[in-house]
């Protein structure tokens, strides 16, 4: 099965989104959650996306990752749409070319730090490009890799749940409020590896509350009402003093 043709945004742009809409349904009520968003993140940028709570936020990151379909609109990931395929087609996609980092930290509670990262490895059938312990080593686990997640403290969940996202070395890295319950020393810990990751060619967008994660980010999306508006660096301080 082909992955699809190659098309997408402009050069150096690895994930792209076009005129993205998501309406639910709740009998004759309808939510309509995201309003023709577009955005892009090109190869070693780091973006964050802000806004109020029912903005559409999550609900824009899980179509960024295949883990929902838009009612419209389309996504592209390293030339690939994404993108109203079939799950199965998304979850291959999804294994081979992003990274997600939940709030709930990815890991299942019965497998072992190091199986954990293992298993989004099995899934893409394909040789891992890092094994799983010296993953676990960057990231500051290596002596916890046999440690299951109950047994693990705040900050070492965080980083767990990095070294899973980051199990398949992907082209993007979506993170979903990385750093909403760390202590500040810690935040600064992740954020600073998520920065190391844009540094080495992935493309980083955060979903968040944060300050901090606005003042490392190159670019900010704010998301209002299901609408997307788009802020460099030197325009960041509007973005920054809406975060909260």
């Amino acid at each position: 099965m082909s992955d699809g043709t190659r098309t997408g945004g402009a050069a150096g742009d690895v994930l792209t989104a076009r005129e993205l809409y998501r309406f639910y349904r709740a009998g004759e009520e309808e939510t309509l959650a995201l309003r023709g968003v577009s955005l892009r993140v090109g190869r070693g940028e780091t973006v964050a996306v802000v806004g109020p709570s029912g903005a559409g936020k999550s609900t824009l990151l899980a179509c960024l990752a295949g883990l929902d379909e838009p009612s419209g609109g389309e996504v592209h990931v390293d030339g690939v749409r994404i993108s109203h395929r079939p799950e199965t087609e998304r979850a291959r996609l999804r294994a081979r070319h992003i990274g997600v980092l939940l709030q709930t930290r990815n890991l299942l509670p019965h497998l072992s730090v190091r199986d954990n990262v293992r298993l989004p490895q099995r899934a893409q059938g394909r040789r891992a490009p890092v094994p799983a312990g010296e993953l676990l080593a960057r990231v500051g686990l290596a002596d916890r890799a046999h440690a299951l997640p109950r047994q693990l403290s705040g900050g070492e969940l965080a980083r767990a749940g990095l070294a899973v996202a980051l199990a398949n070395s992907p082209a993007v890295l979506l993170a979903d409020e990385p750093t909403g319950e760390l202590d500040g020393e810690t935040e600064q810990l992740v954020l600073a590896m998520l920065r190391e990751r844009a540094a080495e060619g992935c493309a980083v967008l955060i979903v968040t509350h944060s300050r901090e994660a606005v003042r490392i980010a190159d670019r900010v999306i704010t998301l209002t009402d299901g609408k997307a508006t788009d802020a460099r660096r030197q325009d960041h301080k509007e973005a920054h003093d809406a975060v909260g």
